[in-house]
This record gives C-alpha cells, structure tokens and sequence, in this order.
C-alpha cells in the first residue's frame, strides 16, 4: 500500500469512526495509474450493508461531470459544434428569444434557463418530453450568453436533448456506449439506473442542518429549493434513480475518477479538446448564487480550495451534499470522492484534497 493511499484510508478511517462520515470513497490517478483507492464506512447504516469501491452512490451534481464530458465526445464525432445553434437539431427551443443558444452557452451556463419551469417539479422529472417541451418553451432569463448562472437540472436536459436528437439515443445508452463499457467502469457512473441494480446502491443519509435564510426562500428566487438543496429523498427514491436525469448521477468515485484520467490520458478526447476544458471560455459573476464565476466549457475552472497562487487549472464539478470530482492536466491528476452523509460544506472533501495537496508537492 502507498504512502498516499495509507494516509487518505486513515483519514477517511477516522472520519467514520467519529462519525462525521458514514461512508466515504475516494479515487485517485496520476499519470494513468491509481495511486489512491481507498474506502471506508457503510452502504447502508441500517443494515450495515458494507461500502466497497464499486457500490454507487447518488452524488448530485458531480453528475454533471459525465454530461459535460458526453458533449465534448459529441463534438469529438463531428455530431455537434460548439457554435452552432440549439435550433439546428432543436427548433422549438428558438422561442421566446432563444434562437441565439448555442452549444457553448449550454456548456459555460449562459443560455439563460438556469431554473425549470415552475411547472416542473421532481415528480416530472423522470418525464422526458415533458421537460424538455417546457424548457424549449420557456422564456430566458438573460439573452444567450450575456450572462452566467448555475443552471441546477436544467444543463443535463439541455445536452441530452441536444445529444438525442444527433444520435437518436438517450444520455443513458450513450454513456454505456462511449465511456464505461470502453473503460471497464460499467455500473459505476451511472445515469437512470436499472431497476433491478437499486439494492446494490448506497444510501444516503442527511445530516441535520437549519438553512439560513436567502433568496431561495422568496417568492422570486431564480431556483426553487429542490433545485439548490440536496435531499436524502430524492437522492434515495427509486423512480428518481430510475430516470435519466443528466445533471444528477449514481457514481462511484473510482468510475469518476477513471473518467477524468482517460480524458487526461487522451483515450476519450485529443489533446486539443482536452485545452478546451480548461481554458477560460466566461467569466462573471454567478447569477444565481451572486459570487464569481470561472467557466471553462462544462466545467468551472479551478481545483476547490487551492491557493490562488497554484494558477490551478484544475475543471470539475462538486455536488450538493458534500462530493467532488476533478481532473487537474498541470499535475496528471484525476481526483473523486463520494459519500453517503448529506452535509452543507465541503469539509471532507477539502480536507482529502489538501493531503493530495501535501503528498504532490513532497513528490516533485
């Protein structure tokens, strides 16, 4: 075992014999190898079902991780362009002012759908063309790409849509497709779950915390709280598991990890594509959450945490709750951790990435 690895799987260790945690996977490659593959804790705390490196577990938006990375394989294949119009494969979505939405406004989140329609709730969600007719026509909130905001569940709709009408199939088969079946990861990065594989996934469990009160408690808030707020519900319910909901996946952090070292290792993108990904492409502040944004196309730019004097090149996405996944060109690094236990911060995760920090700089 590596120095590295014995040092995240007593960190992890101790997380859940303190309970902080209840269940934690972390994943590492550098440089094309796995250094770090560490797990700890339970799959399932009411019946101590153990965690292993291979059980999925609902991890929000790191999801869209493996959206942005579809795209990008869509380009690669000649079946979109980054700057060509939604309403070449999507005519309906040019209503009411979106006829300028391009690929790349979907992709830096600048499109300007970054909430569902009110009339969608998570009960329709697992309805494909019920959502999709909705955003297509729906109202932006800024003109295409003169503004940034978190779009929440909105994005995986957006490329998927994008993705079924250039190929005829759904975000689900295409992953299977182009990422995990070539990379042997099969059933750890994961959009509509099978049915029968439900037993096999982890589940998540909420921490107790009283959100303060903001602007998505009023009347006019751009996302309504299921859109901004992790739930152990959704994360948990079956029929949700179920549907393909591109924004939100059940992953492991191996899987995601795996994912973003074939992208750096150029197995799933070429080495031009790959500067695409971090490379600025906008830069403002978030409409929705008010603070600075970062984006490069399908991912914010920057490795969580870093000191701002790391330049860090890093792009990938957390999600709600407390999971991370990035991938970092400068350094060879593919990093990922998931967990069980629903949080508001990022301790964990940053806490995990600085000893990731610590080893890289004692290694160069």
């Amino acid at each position: 075992m590596s120095e590295i690895q014995e040092q995240i799987q007593r960190h992890i260790d101790a997380l859940v014999d303190t309970g902080a945690e209840t269940g934690v996977q972390v994943a590492v490659y550098q440089d094309g190898t796995l250094i770090v593959d560490a797990v700890a804790g339970t799959a399932d705390p009411a019946t101590g079902r153990p965690l292993t490196s291979g059980t999925p577990i609902f991890s929000f938006s790191t999801g869209k991780n493996v959206a942005a990375t579809l795209a990008h394989l869509l380009v690669a294949r000649g079946l979109l362009d980054y700057d060509s119009p939604v309403t070449d494969l999507w005519p309906e979505f040019g209503a009411h002012g979106k006829a300028e939405a391009t690929l790349r406004h979907v992709l830096t989140h600048t499109v300007g759908l970054p909430a569902m329609p009110r009339e969608i709730t998570p009960g329709e969600l697992p309805d494909w063309p019920r959502v999709c007719a909705a955003l297509a026509d729906t109202e932006p909130r800024w003109r295409p790409g003169t503004a940034m905001g978190y779009h929440s569940y909105t994005f995986g709709f957006l490329i998927g849509e994008l993705a079924r009408r250039a190929t005829g199939r759904r975000t689900c088969e295409l992953l299977r497709e182009w990422i995990t079946a070539p990379l042997d990861i099969e059933g750890q990065l994961c959009f509509a779950a099978p049915r029968q594989a439900l037993p096999e996934l982890a589940r998540l469990e909420q921490q107790a915390w009283q959100w303060p009160a903001g602007p998505d408690d009023d009347d006019d808030a751009i996302l309504a709280p299921w859109e901004s707020r992790p739930s152990a519900y959704f994360g948990n319910n079956g029929e949700i598991l179920c549907a393909d909901i591109p924004s939100v996946a059940s992953v492991t952090a191996h899987g995601l990890a795996a994912m973003f070292d074939a992208v750096l290792q150029g197995k799933l993108v070429d080495s031009a594509r790959l500067a695409r990904l971090s490379t600025l492409a906008y830069e403002g502040v978030d409409q929705v959450f008010g603070t600075p944004a970062r984006m490069a196309l399908g991912f914010p730019i920057g490795r969580m945490g870093a000191p701002a004097e790391e330049n860090s090149v890093a792009f990938g996405w957390p999600g709600g709750g407390g999971s991370y996944a990035y991938a970092d060109p400068a350094r060879g690094v593919a990093f990922a951790l998931t967990k069980t236990r629903l949080v508001p911060n990022f301790d964990t995760a940053l806490s995990v990435t600085r000893i990731l920090a610590g080893h890289l700089a004692g290694t160069r």
